[in-house]
């Protein structure tokens, strides 16, 4: 006992940072240790991190925590300059509603993701699929990110919303700006960007809606528009902003997804092989890589009351990040092979890549759905593909992804 007082009294202190060299690259380790070591953790910029998996779950869980900034207190960052202006990337959509404005938006947007409405989706997303694999057959090599992607969970969002041909390259761009906004520190050029991003995307999507509402169709943006529900309409910013983040969250995750997975896919051939040979291992493949990848690394909740956590009292109007990369991997709850990727995990399942609660996320069985035909049919469809060069990563803390990985089908 004495050898492990006098380890703790001489250990160096550890903070949070994700901006260390080759965080992005391997976050696993560090996430490890502060799992280990700092599981309740003080942020040095403010706020709270957790990071085992029993604590993240409770949290994202508690009904009497919050999604909406105005319950949060910012302390030294909360006013002036620049940050003063981001007031306008402000987003009434269910991602940033406590109940009821949240109850009432996620009911009317829900039913355009029943597992049903999803599952008679799959023969489109196999098309889709079959088609970008041709593409990559017939060029040899290829960038699976701009090549299967990106642009599957692109198109199938966009058919779904009924949403015109847009120019795909301009939108991802202003995406990619937004959402870097979902990381703890950003540089004041990223502010700029993320602002001049979100104004270019919501007059893009004001008029689509407009054109949609002289144009309407069998497709979710007509059903939001018409949408009622005892009388109550979406007001016209909550319409854009459901729109927006449906458009936004409906790609920009799965992308991760499947860049990455496909990625550990190709390191680890011995997993890769057992795939190709079992179909049925589809889903529970795509289960373990959400959980081994996480392609959201974390969430936020807000304290509306002071909250217990161990020996920690966590202050009223405090930000928590829910550390998911790092609860996913947690041994307590996955064993020790926690950070070893295996396709028949039995409780993989029981990931955190989704959220979970009021929150979890609304297009999860969208996006299982494209992982498990895109990763599937890739590595039938090209035995012997070998990745080419290193990943490029797309430098995001929070939707940690990659912008370009190059292999070669040949």
């Amino acid at each position: 006992m004495a050898d492990a007082e006098t380890t703790s009294a001489t250990e160096e202190p550890l903070f949070l940072n994700p901006l260390q060299d080759g965080f992005m690259e391997n976050p696993w380790p560090h996430l490890a240790e502060m799992r280990e070591r700092e599981p309740v953790h003080p942020i040095l910029i403010g706020g709270w991190a957790l990071f085992r998996y029993d604590d993240v779950f409770s949290v994202l869980r508690d009904p009497a925590l919050s999604v909406e900034d105005r319950n949060a207190d910012f302390g030294d960052l909360s006013r002036g300059d620049l940050l003063e202006e981001m007031g306008e990337l402000d987003n009434a959509s269910i991602l940033n509603l406590d109940p009821p404005d949240h109850t009432r938006l996620r009911h009317l947007v829900s039913k355009a993701f029943t597992p049903r409405v999803i599952e008679a989706l799959r023969p489109r997303v196999e098309e889709l699929v079959d088609s970008a694999l041709d593409a990559i057959d017939a060029a040899g090599r290829a960038d699976i990110v701009s090549g299967l992607a990106f642009p599957l969970p692109f198109d199938v969002i966009s058919e779904m919303l009924g949403m015109p041909d847009g120019d795909k390259d301009q939108i991802r761009d202003w995406s990619g700006a937004i959402v870097k906004t979902l990381d703890p520190i950003l540089a004041p050029e990223e502010i700029r960007e993320a602002m001049a991003a979100n104004r270019s995307m919501a007059d893009h999507i004001d008029h689509v809606i407009e054109w949609k509402r002289e144009n309407p169709g069998d497709d979710l943006l007509t059903a939001l528009i018409d949408a009622e529900d005892d009388g109550d309409r979406l007001s016209e910013k909550e319409l854009r902003d459901q729109v927006s983040v449906l458009f936004i969250a409906g790609h920009e995750t799965t992308v991760n997804l499947i860049g990455t997975g496909l990625l550990e896919m190709l390191r680890h051939p011995g997993q890769a092989e057992e795939l190709r040979a079992d179909p049925g291992l589809d889903a529970g493949a795509v289960e373990e890589l959400l959980r081994y990848v996480a392609p959201v690394q974390f969430s936020r909740r807000i304290t509306v009351t002071d909250l217990e956590i161990g020996s920690h009292t966590i202050p009223a109007r405090s930000f928590i990040q829910t550390w998911l990369a790092a609860a996913n991997r947690d041994p307590e709850k996955f064993g020790d092979t926690a950070n070893e990727l295996d396709i028949r995990r039995p409780d993989a399942a029981q990931h955190l890549s989704f959220g979970s609660g009021i929150h979890y996320c609304l297009g999860a069985s969208l996006a299982k759905l494209e992982g498990q035909v895109a990763i599937g049919r890739f590595l039938r469809r090209f035995p012997h593909a070998r990745l080419v060069g290193d990943p490029i990563w797309n430098g995001r803390m929070n939707l940690r992804g990659l912008d370009q990985l190059v292999v070669d089908v040949s």
